[in-house]
């Protein structure tokens, strides 16, 4: 499963239950619509801590990271260890 899916089954598990997967477009604004109100942005944020293995203390949390699937998929790349180690070994091989 894509950290995608992970991040779509997550928000539709704890935020919209009884919501089909298809329904749930990529780009819905989760904050703007009440989906992730402040309360559930830290539920976001410590799921994926532990999920995806990021060091939430050394990131920079920005409330446009969490409005949308799309954008806390993007988030995760760009934090997460999986993500991290890549673009080590980009430093790496320069």
């Amino acid at each position: 499963m894509s950290s995608a899916d992970r991040i779509k089954q997550y928000v539709l598990d704890e935020f919209l239950p009884g919501v089909a997967p298809e329904e749930l477009e990529a780009d819905y604004d989760l904050r703007a619509n009440g989906v992730i109100d402040s309360l559930g942005l830290l539920r976001v944020v410590t799921w994926l801590e532990a999920t995806f293995e990021i060091p939430m203390e050394e990131v920079e949390i920005v409330e446009q990271d969490f409005t949308s699937l799309t954008s806390i998929t993007r988030f995760v790349e760009l934090h997460s260890a999986a993500g991290r180690s890549g673009s080590d070994q980009l430093g790496k091989a320069a």
